[in-house]
This record gives C-alpha cells, sequence and structure tokens, in this order.
C-alpha cells in the first residue's frame, strides 16, 4: 500500500481507502453484517488505514460495522466521518425524501448549525465506539448556515481533542475559502473518476495551489466502471443507482462500449476493469485517496491489487482519448 500526507495536516492516509457506504445498506438494497465486518476487517489486513462512513450511512448502522470493525485495531486506521445530514430533525435545507432500511419513510435535512455539529460528533463517536475522527467532514453544504458558523463548531472539537482534522465534501472553491477564514482544512472529499472529471476544472488545482487534500469518491461510478453492469443488469429493490445520470441506458451503453476499447490493455494482464479504474484515479494530479466501496473480502483483495498496474504514457493518451469522446448526457 502507498500512504500519502494529506493536505496539511499530520494525517496520512492510504493512497485506496475503504468506502464504508454501501455496508450501510441503504441505497444498496441491504447489507449482510457479518460480511460487512469481513470486508472492513480484510482493508485494514490489506493495508488499507482509510476508512470513510457517514452517519447516514444506514442511519448509523456503517458507523456501528466500522467501530466494531476496528475495535482493537483502532491505532492501525483513521477514521473518516461526516456531518450535516440529519434525518431526526426538520431543521435546515430538505434534502429529499427516502426510507429507513425497515421501509420506514425519512425526510432528510442539509443542516450544520453549531449545536447540531457538536451532538453528531458526540453520537458519531458513541457508534464508532471511540473517543476521536481522525478527518471530520460536512457531508453537503448547508444554505441554511453560515459557513463560518459551522467551521467554529468543528474548530472547538479540535480543540476538545475530539477531531483531529477538518475536511470539507462536496464544496466549491469559493466555499472553501470561506472555511478557511476560520480554520485550515485538511481535504476536499469529491465525486471524481473516469468518467466524472468535472472537479479537474477548477477544484483540483485549487487544492493542489493550496496543499489540499483531494479525496476521490465513487471512482467506479458506483460500480459501472467494473465492467460487470451490462445493459441487462437486475439491480435490488431499494438500489438507487438505475436513477441516477451515469446509468440511464444512453449513458451506460457509451461508457461499455468505452470500456470493450480498454480492453487491450487488460489482455494477458489477469486485471480487471475495476482494478484500471482505480489504478487510473490514484494516479492522477492532486489525488490522494480514492475511497473504494466493498462488501465482501473478495471485493477488498481484488480491489488493493490495483496498486500493482503500472499504465505507460501512451496507454494514459489513449484512454483519455477514449473518456473525452464519450459525450454523456447528464
Amino acid at each position: 500500500m502507498e500512504y500519502r500526507k494529506l493536505g496539511n495536516s499530520e494525517l496520512e492516509v492510504s493512497a485506496i481507502g475503504f468506502g464504508a457506504w454501501a455496508i450501510g445498506g441503504w441505497m444498496w438494497g441491504g447489507t449482510d453484517r457479518k460480511e460487512a465486518l469481513a470486508a472492513v476487517q480484510e482493508a485494514i489486513e490489506a493495508g488499507i488505514t482509510t476508512i470513510d462512513t457517514a452517519p447516514v450511512y444506514g442511519f448509523g448502522l456503517s458507523e456501528r460495522i466500522v467501530g466494531e470493525a476496528v475495535k482493537g485495531r483502532r491505532d492501525r486506521v483513521q477514521i473518516l466521518t461526516k456531518y450535516g445530514l440529519r434525518w431526526d430533525s426538520e431543521k435546515g435545507e430538505h434534502y429529499f425524501d427516502t426510507q429507513d432500511p425497515e421501509g420506514k419513510p425519512i425526510k432528510l435535512y442539509k443542516y450544520a448549525g453549531k449545536e447540531s455539529v457538536i451532538q453528531e460528533c458526540e453520537n458519531s463517536l458513541r457508534r464508532l465506539g471511540t473517543d476521536y475522527i481522525d478527518l471530520y467532514q460536512i457531508h453537503w453544504p448547508d444554505p441554511t448556515t453560515p459557513i463560518e458558523e459551522t467551521m467554529l463548531a468543528v474548530e472547538k472539537l479540535i480543540q476538545d481533542g475530539k477531531v483531529r482534522a477538518a475536511g470539507v465534501c462536496n464544496y466549491s472553491v469559493e466555499q472553501m475559502r470561506k472555511a478557511e477564514k476560520v480554520l485550515a482544512l485538511a481535504s476536499n472529499q469529491v465525486p471524481y473518476g473516469m468518467v466524472n472529471r468535472g472537479a479537474e476544472k477548477d477544484l483540483i488545482p485549487y487544492c493542489m495551489r493550496n496543499k489540499k487534500g483531494v479525496i476521490a469518491y465513487s471512482p467506479l461510478q458506483r460500480g459501472l466502471l467494473t465492467g460487470k453492469i451490462d445493459m441487462n443488469y437486475k439491480f435490488a429493490p431499494g438500489d438507487h443507482r438505475p436513477s441516477t445520470p451515469f446509468f440511464r441506458p444512453e449513458n451506460r451503453r457509451k461508457i461499455l462500449d468505452a470500456l470493450e476499447k480498454i480492453r487491450p490493455l487488460l489482455d494477458g494482464s489477469g486485471a480487471t476493469f475495476a482494478q484500471l479504474a482505480i489504478a487510473w484515479t490514484i494516479r492522477r494530479p492532486g489525488i490522494i485517496s480514492a475511497l473504494v466501496g466493498a462488501r465482501s473480502k473478495d471485493q477488498v483483495k481484488e480491489n488493493v491489487k490495483a496498486l500493482d498496474i503500472k499504465l505507460k504514457d501512451d496507454e494514459l493518451q489513449m484512454i483519455d482519448k477514449l473518456l473525452n469522446e464519450l459525450n454523456l448526457k447528464l
């Protein structure tokens, strides 16, 4: 495994991180707790030290699974979690309606008022079974609360020793600038991968200039870049992916066709499309860590093999040419 410094913080994260959204089951058609625990523990044994979760992933379930999995291994990992999405309060901006794992209707709100952030941190610490969080990140911007107020709450949590470093997710450059008037940010976690490169326009260059780490989420585009989700793939009930833009039939077809053109790069190597996509992502300028979800030990073992893939300049140019010609309708 490779380890990289996260911005100007004291954290050193693994180039491949464990994304723990899917093990929470919410929006992924459920979860197998035993397999989820084994997946996190396998990741740690494989050298993945960076585990990213959030309260809303299974409404506490993902954090509880992570907490159980790292028991006795806490000193070997960095726990990254989030705040700012509430399902137990109606403060802030309504985000969307969803269902909990039992099918009960739930309304999600974006809210990051000072007292709410501090309360969320206490809740996460309890579920995770730890007394500190390595990187605490706002999940989505909250337009109803001044950014300065939110960051003052995180600053207090850092002063109290409950948080080691502050991060954000899905923030624009301007929002990062406002946040940094209060405290230093270690990172911004954004969607990024072979078919989703919007962050290259201004966000990644800004982070590189200002020594902020970029953590890429959904580098496999929620499984689409594995090549295993063809046009006839059957999704489990409750799986959110068919309703998302990249999974629209016309976009899925274009992406699958591009993967077939890339296939010759894999011939004879034994590598998979997923490993290629992960390898491509962690070698991009400014990307410090790529979060890759896994729901079983075998998936973890496959993911870490991406470190063995070495792409030549001409191969990278060929991939970029194909990607630039995709013309997805998003």
